[in-house]
């Protein structure tokens, strides 16, 4: 294809990244200090087959910076701000901030020469490099800094929980005081509150943004945003990855047909039952399938972390071996994404509503200060004032004692609910081998604790009141009864740690534990590739798992 074929995208382009360059004329100089930077454009087909041309400049030439980075919002405060939005009754609104890069100016010191794209008057011609530039290494960088100045003028602030989290004070059309958000990834906007129309303007008239973007959000970050109605006449927003799944199986699909392969059809469980990524002798992959092998990867993490948790036990599993795959670990994964096909529509519901609990449940026994001191969870003295509805924190937690058959480690996972949404999932092979169930419990149960003291700080930093302790669930007795009553004893010198760190936290009122029967917890799921009840625990926090739609 010649260049005639992709004119219209180079002129679009340049039109675009003009403002980027100071052309120097009438017998100018380059200044000193300033570095010469070749210049390039690169070509893409879009998935809608549009032609896209950008002109960036060759970072990888340029030397290495210590702070390189653009501002990115936390997917857990993503989660957190939709529930949040949907308890209190707020609006939320989406915008994409267009040639962002652009609009910031750069903070170092390039010029370059014109090529054939400046067309003929400028070809030759030596520019500056004046504006944040693509693939320059402090682009990302200075337009973040460039963006939050911007948010400074209008009356944000950057919450000290997550720096791309940006908020100010309002009152909502009945008196109430509540905080106004805006969460940026990269030039991505979301914005809640009230009129968070009049907000996404207000951004809009120092970064213009693209006209079709601005409107209530329905994708984001590769997932599709909507509301459902619930029980009540709950409103709630849901995270759909159906459609990122979809392309990623046909990409999966086409590369196997040119194998000959197929994906297995009417697969119910992810990956093999019994199977062992650990312990697999077969062949390992060559180089080329190894790539591929490791892109899929990153493609089932994403998955993950944007709301499949059904699948977060096998990809954490088969995500230890990306260094050095075999062919079997390929076939897994394979298995994976014919499970994904089988399954593809299901929906993560970001259920705001109150769940039902039983107070008397969760007194906290007997006098710990004797054992720990009178010292109380209070909010740090720079937070904010906390503002809006308070959340019901809800923490599930599980071990697989010794489950990996080579290291005998265990696996740790939990769940974590604000109301009835799930905001935060994990699970991830110990680093320690413990030589008991109650070990392995009890390490389960200090990484849970260690999460739940962040996610209670981030809260407070968002204006978002937290005043009771955590509810904290888990099914090994003897690490409840240690948790829960202040005169037990430790039996095991080897959980020292983690015994004091969750008993103090008990004791500042930070969380209380409770017991619950294994098949009632949705944790097991992420610590076991294959459990009994496993539909009814999946559907404790996903919805229309079990539909089957390709359409």
């Amino acid at each position: 294809m010649g260049t005639t074929f992709w004119r219209d995208a180079i002129n679009k382009e340049m039109k675009n990244v003009r403002v980027a360059f100071d052309i120097l004329e009438d017998g100018r100089n380059i200044e000193p200090g300033r570095v010469y930077l070749e210049c390039y454009m690169v070509f893409d087909v879009k998935m809608d087959f549009t032609r896209k041309a950008r002109f960036v400049a060759n970072g990888a030439k340029t030397p290495d910076l210590e702070n390189t980075y653009a501002g990115v919002v936390s997917r857990e405060t993503v989660r957190i701000s939709f529930v949040y939005a949907a308890l209190n009754g707020l609006d939320v609104m989406a915008g994409d901030i267009k040639n962002a890069y652009l609009t910031a100016p750069s903070s170092e010191k390039y010029w370059t020469v014109c090529g054939p794209e400046f067309g003929p008057d400028l070809q030759g011609s030596k520019a500056l490099i004046v504006r944040a530039l693509y693939g320059t290494k402090c682009a990302g960088r200075d337009f973040r800094n460039h963006l939050k100045s911007c948010m400074e003028m209008l009356g944000y602030q950057s919450c000290l929980a997550d720096a791309d989290l940006w908020m100010r004070d309002a009152v909502n059309s009945t008196g109430q005081e509540y905080y106004e958000y805006v969460l940026l990834y990269v030039d991505d906007c979301l914005v809640i509150g009230e009129n968070a129309k009049e907000q996404i303007m207000e951004i809009d008239k120092y970064f213009p943004m693209k006209p079709s973007s601005i409107g209530k959000p329905t994708i984001y970050l590769g997932a599709k945003i909507g509301q459902v109605e619930l029980d009540g006449d709950v409103r709630a927003f849901y995270f759909n990855m159906s459609q990122y799944i979809k392309e990623a199986i046909r990409n999966v699909e086409t590369y196997l047909k040119s194998k000959n392969l197929g994906l297995l059809k009417n697969t119910t469980i992810p990956i093999t039952a019994n199977y062992s990524p650990e312990i697999d002798q077969s062949p390992e992959l060559n180089e080329s399938d190894s790539a591929y092998y490791q892109s899929l990867i990153g493609v089932l993490r994403w998955i993950v972390e944007m709301g499949r948790i059904d699948i977060i036990t096998e990809v954490s599993m088969l995500s230890s071996f990306v260094a050095m795959p075999r062919e079997g670990h390929f076939h897994q994964v394979l298995h994976i994404f014919a499970y994904l096909k089988c399954h593809i529509n299901a929906r993560l519901v970001l259920d705001p509503s109150y769940p039902n609990i039983t107070k008397e449940n969760f007194e906290k026994n007997g006098d710990w200060t004797s054992y720990y001191g009178d010292e109380v969870d209070e909010p740090p003295q720079n937070a904010p004032k906390a503002k809006a509805k308070e959340f019901i924190i809800r923490a599930y937690v599980d071990a697989s004692h010794a489950c990996c058959k080579l290291t005998r480690r265990s696996r740790t996972g939990f769940i974590v609910f604000l109301n009835s949404a799930p905001v935060y999932w994990f699970s991830k092979k110990q680093g320690s081998c413990e030589v008991s169930t109650f070990g392995s419990e009890f390490i389960a149960m200090r990484q849970c604790c260690e999460y739940i003291r962040g996610l209670r700080y981030k809260l407070r930093m968002m204006g978002i009141p937290v005043n009771n302790p955590t509810l904290m669930y888990g099914d090994n007795q003897s690490v409840l009864w240690n948790t829960s009553v202040p005169d037990s004893t430790l039996k095991k010198k080897s959980a020292t740690v983690a015994y004091n760190y969750c008993r103090e936290g008990v004791s500042r009122n930070e969380w209380i534990t409770r017991f619950i029967p294994s098949k009632q917890n949705p944790s097991d799921i992420m610590t076991k590739s294959v459990t009994q009840h496993r539909k009814e625990k999946i559907r404790m926090f996903l919805h229309d798992i079990y539909d089957y739609d390709m359409e």
